[in-house]
């Protein structure tokens, strides 16, 4: 059977990277993420959380961007990759996410307990 943490691996290797615009957190606001995603990120107090709230953005929005990129969830990764996400300043990459990889993540947040970042 394979586990959350198994599944988190396959999608974010599906998922294509490409280049922001250098300074642009356009989708960096308030999103969900499995528990699985959210106990690798570092703890945030409700106070950071409250304060990220009030501006609508991520509380792992930083000065110089996403202080947890490299862990970052499955629906940022997907920001700017498929159709029904796209980026606001016309970024993308060579290729979109494959559309059944889109659906089989949507599903994947179904089944998963979600938290609010």
């Amino acid at each position: 059977m394979t586990t959350n943490s198994q599944k988190i691996a396959v999608f974010r290797e599906a998922i294509p990277s490409f280049s922001c615009k250098p300074g642009c957190h356009d989708c960096c606001g308030p999103v969900t993420a499995s528990s699985e995603e959210v106990s690798r990120l570092p703890m945030k107090t409700d106070q950071e959380h409250d304060d990220a709230m009030d501006e609508l953005n991520c509380p792992y929005l930083g000065e110089n961007g996403c202080e947890v990129y490299g862990e970052r969830p499955l629906i940022c990764r997907l920001f700017g990759t498929t159709p029904s996400l796209p980026c606001p300043n016309a970024c993308a990459p060579s290729q979109m996410t494959d559309p059944k990889i889109e659906r089989q993540i949507h599903k994947f947040h179904k089944e998963t307990r979600q938290v609010l970042l």
